[in-house]
């Protein structure tokens, strides 16, 4: 029992190993809710596999008929609808739907962001925000630019204003756990000085969080430039995607929506490029 003793009373969930230490991490409410989860997620996967009427379906025939389809989308593509710069246009159209909303965006969630952080406002009022945000961020986009389109009609405006409000409630929380990084001592300092609170955020909140807001600006345009390719289709919203609607649901041209995907994937991949080259000169991590 002695022995007993003295080795419990000489754990330490710091192990040494090898001249090291490994830190045992012990299990917390989130990292329970996450594992649970996770468990749930793949019990009904499995569940909804094993539930499926698989009667009359031939699996290999399938599979067949995918490939050749795949063949003919990225082997023979071929435009019957429109030019080749008619696709360029449209594809820009995208790409400045994708554009304007992150903006628009950008700058109501830089002033929301601050309001929602802890550090610079009460308690009560990052609280509310964050409810309102985590609402509106808990509604599909598309549902959001349906629930517009009711007012302002199908078209750019419903897609633009409904994107807006996602993307808002999606950059308000990463715009303001990045202010939230910002260290207490900093702003007590600031304040200290008899500096307002419009000069702590100028000189001291946003020059140290520039960075990670454009970060999360750039993560979010890519975001929304996808979104706005189905927003084309789903709200009228023209640009590429609507051609993307009307090739599988009218024409069924394989080979014109082949021809399509690889233009939405060299406007995807030059994007990026900007970005990665954008972020270099800025110093963005």
């Amino acid at each position: 029992m002695a022995n007993l003793n003295n080795m419990s009373e000489d754990f330490n969930p710091s192990l040494e190993f090898s001249g090291k230490r490994i830190k045992v991490k012990k299990m917390n409410k989130a990292s329970l809710v996450t594992g649970l989860t996770i468990l749930g997620m793949v019990l009904f996967t499995i569940y909804g596999l094993m539930t499926f009427e698989y009667d009359g379906i031939k699996f290999w025939h399938a599979i067949v008929q995918t490939l050749a389809n795949f063949k003919v989308l990225f082997f023979t593509p071929h435009l019957t609808h429109f030019t080749f710069w008619q696709g360029v246009f449209q594809v820009l159209i995208t790409v400045a739907l994708a554009a304007l909303t992150t903006l628009i965006s950008a700058i109501l969630a830089v002033f929301l962001g601050l309001l929602a952080s802890q550090n610079l406002t009460s308690k009560r009022t990052s609280n509310v925000i964050k409810g309102i945000v985590a609402l509106i961020r808990a509604v599909p986009e598309v549902l959001w630019v349906l629930i517009f389109a009711v007012s302002a009609g199908l078209g750019s405006v419903a897609a633009v204003i409904g994107m807006t409000f996602h993307s808002v409630g999606y950059l308000i929380k990463a715009y303001s756990e990045s202010f939230e990084e910002l260290e207490d001592g900093t702003i007590e300092a600031l304040k200290a000085s008899g500096a307002n609170w419009w000069q702590i955020v100028f000189q001291a909140v946003i020059p140290s969080s520039i960075t990670y807001l454009i970060s999360w600006t750039f993560l979010r345009f890519e975001i929304t430039f996808g979104v706005a390719l189905a927003m084309g289709a789903a709200a009228g919203a023209g640009g590429i995607g609507y051609a993307v609607f009307m090739g599988s649901s009218f024409y069924f041209d394989l080979r014109e929506i082949g021809a399509i995907t690889f233009f939405i994937l060299i406007f995807a991949v030059l994007l990026e490029t900007i970005a990665v080259q954008l972020k270099r000169r800025l110093k963005v991590k």
